[in-house]
């Protein structure tokens, strides 16, 4: 005759080895898709910090290439959002407040888009983090600003996206590539 408590310990231990399964299967799983990500990937990450006004600021980015393609307005259309990068969201990830213009941006991490045009660009800051790239949520936009548009004397062949110390004025977030640079001011939140 088995007992009921003999019963219930398989019952119990075949579920638990039935749970560990599992879990292992969906860690593989999951670290497999993420090695066949980094593998497929065309453009290199990096994760750039600068100090601007003892503030630390980490922006971490796919740097797409040029490749001898014409880039705003063809590649990356006008008027349309885009993420500046590659893969994964562009992350800013600031250790202090941030005022860009009559816009005060807390200490912490968001995503960055853009809005190109001929002429001018918005920048949008937006409170979504770990999303793909393409993968964009209006309702999460914690800003939109003006950016000032300039254009380079010699093209870019890889995106750059710095937080530059400007001496006296605080900083600007710039992002290069191809003949354009856009560029938003800000200062450090004391």
């Amino acid at each position: 005759m088995t007992s009921n408590r003999g019963t219930r310990r398989g019952t119990w231990v075949a579920r638990r080895q039935l749970y560990v399964a599992s879990a292992l299967t969906l860690v593989s799983l999951s670290a497999a898709s993420r090695a066949e990500q980094d593998t497929t990937r065309v453009s290199p990450h990096e994760s750039a910090t600068h100090v601007v006004d003892a503030a630390t600021i980490t922006i971490t980015y796919g740097r797409p290439s040029k490749r001898g393609r014409a880039i705003f307005g063809a590649l990356i259309p006008f008027g349309e959002v885009w993420m500046p990068g590659a893969d994964e969201s562009t992350i800013l990830q600031t250790s202090a407040g941030l005022r860009f213009g009559s816009v005060s941006l807390p200490a912490g991490s968001y995503s960055l888009y853009t809005i190109p045009s001929a002429a001018a660009w918005k920048l949008i800051i937006n409170k979504q983090t770990g999303q793909w790239h393409t993968e964009y949520n209006a309702d999460r936009d914690f800003a939109r600003l003006d950016m000032r548009i300039d254009r380079l004397p010699q093209a870019v062949e890889q995106l750059t996206i710095v937080a530059a110390p400007v001496p006296e004025r605080g900083g600007e977030l710039r992002i290069d590539w191809d003949t354009t640079r856009a560029a938003a001011p800000f200062t450090v939140l004391k």
